[in-house]
């Protein structure tokens, strides 16, 4: 795998500090927010000067029940190609189910069925894109019932059977200390970390017991802790600071940065378990605090996974199998969960009902926040009752089309009759008037020129 060094995720608002931080080896792009024929020019400059750039995608669903689209796989491929990428990167994950969109990256059940099917994607994407594919663990604040691997076994035998690369998140193993229980020092033990391409970095924020990987906060010692962790183990080829909101000035992206590259370049010794009580070394490190003592060397479940390819498992072959059946398990596990998320339906059997409920009302709140970004004048002519005439509309209505149609169905449902509509006047017609420009097949004329074409029509029809 190349050496990608440290780097930082490029977003448009902080396109200038990135540009002049030193030290940034490389950067990641989400793969949704570029055209391959019109880079931003700040990017365009960064890989003139040859820095490394990764498209990133977020809409894939490789996790869901269906066969990834073709045409989102060629717009990722066209990307890569675009920006010279050495790799592209996605997350095992589902974003959508039988006509639902989360908005979100959702976590799959560690399960055969879920196994299976992400397998069988897997290969398909990575036939169809000309560069190779690494899968990020996501974080998650909702637990699959009886599920039948951990995460880390999950990981390994998606890899054994696919070869494809991880990209390890440690703010979501942290995340998912928090929030699920898992100790990320196992996952760490059961993870195939030759495999790993790259590691991501990022801040969150802890409320009322759960941790929220918001990639709006500073990153955390407990988070820091983990990278030592998987450092005292593994050189990754590359280390990348996400940060997506609430962006900090050039000298605190500097600062963090400064902290992911300290402990980056400064792995901790692992010391292997004495064979009767010993003091520890005047000089060891301080060790992680989510790490129990290291216990004696047994094997890990990865390589009983390759020693089944050795012996011709047919687990391992990687033939061939019929998915069908498992598709439609999974579609059904998983439109029922997305269902309730979304739709108002009800808690499928075994979830924790307050869980599911703070998960939908951090989906909703992150559509309100992504379509004020893709249709900004809909915070402008709504003020202060922006967000919570969304938040109402969101409860009932869910997501079946891009954020962009959703801005479109919101003002439609705010314009409607029996809807939710602004008491002001003047907000009405802006609203009206802004659909009436979004909404049909090319942009309607304003200013000086609308008025122009509205007197030469009357002319006309005069």
């Amino acid at each position: 795998m190349e050496h990608l060094g440290v780097g930082i995720g490029w977003r448009p608002e902080i396109a200038g500090d990135v540009a002049r931080l030193p030290g940034v080896d490389w950067v990641e792009v989400v793969a949704e927010n570029i055209c391959p024929d019109a880079l931003p020019d700040a990017l365009r400059r960064l890989r003139e000067r040859g820095t490394t750039v990764v498209p990133h995608g977020v809409s894939l669903g490789l996790g869901g029940a269906e066969r990834p689209d073709a045409g989102r796989l060629a717009a990722l491929g066209e990307r890569a190609e675009a920006l010279g990428s050495p790799l592209v990167t996605e997350h095992i994950a589902f974003v959508r189910a039988r006509g639902l969109e989360a908005g979100h990256l959702l976590p799959v059940p560690r399960t055969r069925d879920a196994l299976d099917v992400l397998c069988e994607n897997v290969r398909i994407a990575q036939d169809a894109l000309p560069v190779p594919l690494a899968l990020e663990n996501i974080a998650a604040l909702v637990n699959w019932p009886d599920e039948e691997m951990t995460e880390g076994q999950f990981l390994a035998e998606l890899v054994d059977r696919t070869g494809v690369r991880l990209l390890i998140d440690v703010a979501n193993l942290h995340t998912n200390h928090i929030n699920r229980g898992e100790d990320p020092v196992t996952a760490l033990d059961e993870l195939p970390l030759e495999a790993i391409a790259y590691v991501h970095v990022a801040g969150g924020i802890e409320r009322d017991g759960v941790w929220h990987d918001t990639h709006a906060h500073p990153v955390t010692r407990p988070i820091l802790d983990i990278l030592a962790e998987l450092r005292s183990r593994v050189t990754p080829p590359g280390v990348l600071l996400e940060r997506d909101d609430d962006f900090p000035g050039a000298d605190g992206l500097a600062a963090e940065l400064a902290e992911v590259r300290a402990v980056f370049a400064a792995p901790r010794v692992r010391a292997a378990a004495p064979a009767t009580p010993a003091a520890p070394a005047p000089d060891a490190a301080a060790p992680c605090p989510y790490a129990p003592p290291p216990p004696a060397p047994v094997p890990q479940q990865r390589c009983a996974l390759g020693s089944a390819r050795d012996t011709g498992s047919a687990r391992d072959t990687g033939g061939p199998r019929d998915t069908g059946r498992a598709r439609g398990r999974l579609a059904l596990a998983l439109s029922g969960l997305l269902s309730a998320l979304v739709a108002g339906a009800p808690v499928p059997a075994g979830f924790d009902r307050e869980r599911l409920r703070v998960q939908s009302e951090a989906l909703a709140a992150k559509r309100a926040d992504v379509v004020a970004k893709v249709a900004p004048e809909l915070p402008d002519i709504l003020g202060d009752g922006y967000r919570p005439a969304f938040l109402r509309y969101a409860r009932t209505r869910p997501m079946t089309g891009g954020f962009r149609r959703d801005a479109l169905s919101f003002a439609e449902h705010l314009l409607a009759p029996d809807g939710d509509r602004p008491r002001s006047r003047a907000a009405r017609r802006k609203l009206r008037r802004w659909w009436r420009r979004r909404s049909g097949p090319a942009p309607l004329l304003t200013g000086r020129t609308a008025r122009l074409a509205a007197r030469l029509a009357h002319q006309l029809t005069g």
